[in-house]
């Protein structure tokens, strides 16, 4: 079973029952909605395909919804074909009737944050663009490589932290629509700062929900806001398009190395998106580079990787499921198992230690953690043991969120056991039967000996052959 995660968005391509059945049995974990396309009733309809699928497979499947932010767009226009050396004027407000080679944006404000110079992209950086005059009604940009400009193509400019709000409108209805629909994770686009991240959960909480915040880190402002993003989110997706667009493509791999290192201390689940196997919109097959780029995902200790027009308008989206799972199980085979971390009085995080390092020093088959919130699942799993870890919880939010963090593999029950004899009795027994454990193989166990809150983690067992053959006889008892 891969350790990495996948994720697919759903789309045109991939909204029916069957094909998001095959994608779940080809190895996808989470699926994404985005909620830049697409209505309510849409995404609704999507939500239903798949908690009835993850259902009837019995597998723990999340939802993650990514909703737009404020992306900058073109408005409504006639297809422009630009050419190098062509002016193009992008106009503050709707251009005058008539006017060659014009456009205005769906926020005009940003013009105020370019200078002379400047370089300006338009449609994920395919057509790139200097400034080359400013004046009170707009910005003229020389083409230095054309394309074809439409409506809705995506804008990057090279401005700083901006009084842009990371939540729009249609943000926060989106977000109180997600509560209401139970998903199990929410991406933020466009963060800024930490404070971007805490008005999400906010309006999260006032909606009546507890949904955790991924950060999607794209832009410059968030990687100088590196550290209280972290500080204040509950995961990271690193979107490489725009961020590659605004910081030039060749720092992308090193950013992504840094930005998961620093996730890992706090034990953050980190997410690699966008441009995965490009090619396989439309081939079967993937490029060498982009294997090598899914490879090194892996490498550097990403959680999960992320499909995104491969699964909602490329032809070939199962295809490029087995390409993403075949390189995971490849590249694990060499992956840098376990690193321990040096903590200062953190009693969760080292009863997670003292689990991972036992497990190192006894040969056992797997971690087995009680979890409520997951919490010391991610603690364990920050670690990168070789051996399974197996969450178990009567959570089912827990059990679904937890689809997206690195190795675990959640398993529900129908109630927890204050009693942590019960409760381990409990999870045998159920284990046993489901086929998920070997009954004769030994494990660590993670646990509260007397309560089922929180935080209350306090015991690291080890389960051993005589453990078992107790086990054994309660078992044919109960």
């Amino acid at each position: 079973m891969a350790r990495t995660k996948t994720i697919a968005t759903l789309g045109p391509a991939t909204a029916d029952s069957a094909t998001i059945e095959r994608m779940i049995r080809l190895g996808v974990n989470v699926f994404r909605l985005n909620f830049s396309h697409g209505d309510h009733d849409f995404h609704a309809k999507l939500i239903k395909i798949v908690r009835k699928a993850a259902e009837k497979l019995n597998k723990p499947v999340a939802l993650l919804q990514d909703i737009s932010g404020p992306k900058i767009r073109i408005t409504p226009i006639e297809p422009i074909l630009l050419v190098e050396g062509d002016l193009l004027y992008i106009w503050r407000k709707i251009p005058p009737e008539g006017a060659q080679n014009s456009v205005s944006i769906n926020y005009p404000k940003i013009l105020d944050g370019v200078s002379i110079g400047d370089h300006v992209y338009f449609a994920d950086g395919t057509i790139r663009s200097t400034v080359r005059n400013i004046d009170s009604d707009k910005v003229a940009v020389k083409i230095l490589t054309g394309g074809k400009l439409t409506t809705g193509k995506g804008v990057n400019l090279p401005v700083g932290q901006t009084e842009l709000s990371a939540i729009t409108k249609k943000d926060k209805l989106d977000i109180a629509f997600g509560v209401a629909q139970n998903v199990d994770l929410l991406a933020l686009s466009f963060v800024q700062s930490g404070d971007d991240i805490r008005q999400a959960k906010k309006l999260v909480e006032k909606a009546g929900g507890d949904v955790p915040v991924f950060a999607k880190i794209e832009k410059r402002s968030a990687l100088e806001n590196i550290e209280d993003i972290i500080s204040a989110a509950d995961g990271l997706m690193i979107a490489r398009g725009d961020l590659g667009v605004e910081m030039g493509p060749y720092i992308i791999p090193v950013l992504q190395k840094q930005i998961i290192e620093k996730s890992r201390e706090k034990g953050l689940p980190v997410i690699i998106a966008t441009q995965m196997l490009m090619s396989m919109i439309s081939s079967p097959f993937p490029t060498r580079a982009e294997v090598s780029d899914i490879a090194n995902a892996v490498l550097d200790g990403a959680d999960a990787v992320m499909l995104s027009d491969e699964t909602t308008v490329g032809e070939f989206p199962e295809e490029a499921i087995r390409v993403i799972s075949d390189t995971v199980n490849e590249t694990e085979t060499y992956y840098p198992w376990y690193r321990e971390f040096v903590e200062l009085r953190d009693n969760r995080k080292a009863i997670a230690a003292a689990a991972v390092a036992l497990s190192q020093r006894t040969g056992v088959s797997g971690i087995v953690t009680f979890t409520e919130t997951g919490l010391t699942a991610l603690m364990i799993a920050r670690q990168r043991p070789e051996v399974r870890i197996i969450a178990v919880t009567s959570n089912e939010k827990t059990y679904r969120r937890l689809s997206v963090v690195w190795g675990v593999e959640p398993f529900l029950v129908a109630r927890n056991y204050e009693n942590s004899d019960k409760a381990i009795l409990n999870f045998y027994k159920n284990a046993v039967r489901q086929e998920t454990i070997d009954p004769e193989e030994p494990f660590i166990v993670t646990i509260s000996r007397h309560s089922t809150k929180t935080g209350t983690t306090n015991v690291v067992q080890l389960v051993d052959k005589q453990s078992i053959k107790e086990l054994k006889v309660l078992a044919e008892h109960c």
